[in-house]
């Protein structure tokens, strides 16, 4: 594995969600709409106050959570793979294009994996038929595999086949398989033919999907000047009406190696072919900016593609504290899992950045951001600038530099992280979205600054968090920095009541007066290794929360994301309810939490059970804890399905409210109600030990939850 590995995986994935990001707003239109709106493309097409979340990046980054899960080794199974599917999407919103059974490839695959048809059967030809096995979605979430195994197209195309399988047959599979081969090609060779070949070579021969390849490729030699005179070929040889369905692999995996070998090795001139052929813009987009990404290297991806998207990254997962991400982050967990899956030693210079399981932003990825940002309270009108350099470094090479171009004092100066999203930071509400805060009261913010020698001697900072809900911000001990040395910030959030963080970072005040200009700018400061770490200690309020209105047919209840159900506040409460058998299920807090103390106020309306849930690790695992039928207070366990772990009587009526006590503590676990112990038990069969909260309804039960007290311990 070569030493720039980890930039290049940054790289890749960057490029993935720029293409995303480019073909986003005109996917599906044809070749001659984009030509006669747009002619020859240059650059972004769109401006978004942030690119909402996109199922291209949704598989990819969730799907590869299955290497944490079960083995990041080649012994995982499809199986397993299916299960990944159903433990981290929504259920029938968000995530996917959610169709129609029979329409949706995804939405089939899904029905099929619920219902107990697992993979490899529940994407094949035979359970589904040859039209849906070939739409698009085999290719378009496989980048991660080929980014795990560098330099070994056929390692990664082992992993590919297994994640295609889930959802694809046939040529849908062949792409998703050609695609991670030729990605994990591009870490070691610049011939674009040899790229192609390497993808070549991990399918059939005789198959479809290598056919039009091959035909593609010997167009270019024979006309390698014009690309519009290829498309032209695609479209008359490959075109949509020559293929059922509404988003086959052919004709788009047609678009990929056109752009490919029409791009000549340019970043910008690849994507920007792709994306001028039309049909499904943001998929082939994407492919082709991963393989770009990782061929040519974070200097061939040109800032201008990168400045917009400020590392930022959305997701529309049943975890909402993973829906908020920044693609150092990403890169950060995909190349860790390519060590792992290469078994090849962490380099020492990236082993702390990989091995810090909290948030961490320490910049040492060339030009990253981690989705930091700037603000000022000033009465004048201040310019600020934020860049990522080598001057600087508390530890490693890189740190952020902040630039702010007129300082006056007792005004704030301001670089932070949004910790929390709601619907105005959005232009839409593209494939759900919904988030748990990825910041709590109780928890600990740590962070260097750095003052340089500058005129501007005096300057005061201090960590802070907002909350969303009252508009306020919480501070720490405000310091005065000393003039070229790193200072050391320590902020532990106290204990709150009915908030939501939805911001952390710096606060920079200078001191002096300023009576005349300064040439510019007159504040510079640098931010390294800032982390959030440490146990929650607050009380969710739902009297404080909202309901989030994305659009008529999205609205979500603020910090919780769902797997099904209604989900509302009404009455100061948080009211659940649900039509089936199923259970309807609400997530909120972080996957990473381990031993803590729960404190639920519930009063249960309608049916035989309501629940609290913890340790829970997505849609598939966690427990749950309450009223339960029979006059029974029960505890639960969930691996896909609940099964029953202890019972004792507890005669509860509908219309009493009732506090439950929950503690967690390793593989203990102790329930008491109206400060009785009701319930003590050690879970010795594979016990969960971590996990997020949640409330949990079943058998068309009904429930209003008034406020959830929660304090980690270590």
């Amino acid at each position: 594995m070569q030493r720039d590995y980890m930039e290049k995986v940054y790289a890749g994935w960057l490029g993935k969600v720029i293409g995303v990001r480019h073909g986003g707003n005109i996917e599906q239109w044809t070749y001659d709409r984009i030509e006669r709106t747009f002619g020859e493309i240059t650059g972004y097409l769109h401006d978004f106050k942030n690119f909402a979340a996109d199922d291209d990046t949704n598989g990819p980054m969730f799907f590869i959570r299955a290497l944490e899960d079960y083995t990041a080794s080649t012994d995982i199974t499809a199986k397993e793979m299916g299960d990944t599917w159903l433990n981290y999407a929504p259920d029938g919103h968000g995530f996917f294009w959610w169709g129609g059974y029979g329409i949706s490839t995804e939405n089939t695959a899904y029905l099929n994996l619920k219902s107990g048809i697992h993979a490899p059967l529940s994407g094949s030809i035979t359970q589904n038929g040859e039209a849906v096995a070939e739409q698009i979605g085999g290719q378009i979430f496989i980048d991660v595999w080929g980014l795990i195994a560098p330099g070994d197209p056929q390692l990664a195309s082992d992993y590919a086949e297994k994640m295609a399988s889930v959802s694809h047959d046939g040529n849908g599979k062949y792409g998703g398989m050609f695609i991670a081969a030729a990605i994990a090609e591009s870490f070691r060779e610049m011939d674009m033919d040899k790229i192609i070949e390497a993808g070549l070579s991990v399918i059939p021969e005789d198959c479809e999907y290598a056919s039009m390849t091959k035909d593609i490729q010997r167009f270019y030699h024979e006309y390698p000047n014009d690309w519009r005179q290829a498309f032209r070929y695609v479209y008359d040889h490959y075109g949509y009406d020559k293929y059922p369905g509404n988003c086959h692999i052919i004709p788009n995996s047609a678009v990929i190696v056109l752009s490919l070998l029409y791009g000549e090795g340019d970043f910008s001139q690849a994507i920007n072919i792709c994306n001028m052929c039309g049909w499904d813009t943001d998929c082939n987009v994407a492919n082709v900016g991963t393989i770009m990404g990782v061929r040519n290297g974070l200097d061939g991806i040109p800032f201008y593609w990168r400045e917009p998207i400020n590392d930022f990254l959305c997701c529309s997962s049943v975890i909402g504290s993973l829906n908020i991400l920044d693609l150092p982050w990403c890169a950060s967990y995909i190349g860790k899992l390519g060590y792992q899956v290469m078994k090849q030693e962490i380099p020492k210079e990236w082993e702390k950045i990989l091995d810090t399981p909290t948030r961490y932003f320490h910049f040492e990825y060339p030009g990253s951001t981690h989705a930091f940002r700037t603000e000022v309270d000033a009465p004048e009108q201040v310019t600020t600038k934020m860049e990522n350099v080598t001057e600087r470094a508390y530890e490693g090479n890189r740190s952020l530099k902040l630039m702010y171009d007129y300082a006056n004092g007792g005004h704030a100066y301001r670089a932070f992280v949004k910790t929390y999203y709601t619907p105005d930071d959005f232009n839409d509400s593209r494939y759900d979205p919904a988030f748990s805060p990825i910041l709590y009261p109780g928890q600990t913010i740590k962070a260097k600054v750095l003052l340089p020698t500058q005129e501007n001697e005096e300057v005061n900072v201090r960590l802070y968090v907002k909350d969303r809900n009252s508009n306020k911000r919480y501070y720490s001990q405000t310091q005065l920095m000393t003039v070229n040395k790193w200072l050391s910030l320590e902020y532990k959030i106290p204990y709150m009541e009915g908030v939501c963080i939805e911001e952390a970072g710096v606060e920079f005040i200078p001191v002096q007066e300023e009576r005349r200009h300064l040439e510019l700018p007159s504040l510079i400061t640098y931010v390294d290794n800032m982390e959030f770490a440490g146990e929650p200690d607050y009380v969710l309020d739902f009297q404080k929360e909202q309901v989030e209105h994305w659009n008529n047919l999205h609205k979500e209840v603020s910090q919780l994301t769902y797997l099904r159900g209604l989900w509302t506040l009404n009455e100061q409460s948080l009211i659940g309810t649900y039509h089936a058998d199923e259970p309807s299920e609400a997530y909120t807090g972080d996957l990473n939490w381990k031993d803590y103390q729960l404190q639920l106020a519930v009063t249960p309306e309608i049916g035989d059970y309501h629940l609290m849930n913890f340790r829970v690790q997505g849609a598939m695992r966690s427990y749950a804890v309450g009223l339960g039928p029979d006059n029974s207070l029960i505890l639960l366990k969930k691996n896909l399905e609940y099964q029953e772990l202890d019972r004792v009587t507890f005669p509860w009526k509908h219309g009493e409210k009732y506090i439950i006590n929950i503690n967690v503590s390793g593989s203990n676990i102790t329930v008491e109600v109206n400060n009785e112990v009701m319930i003590q038990f050690e879970d010795k069969n594979n016990p969960y030990l971590s996990g997020q909260l949640g409330f949990s309804l079943m058998n068309g039960s009904r429930a209003k939850y008034h406020s959830l007290r929660v304090k980690g311990h270590a």
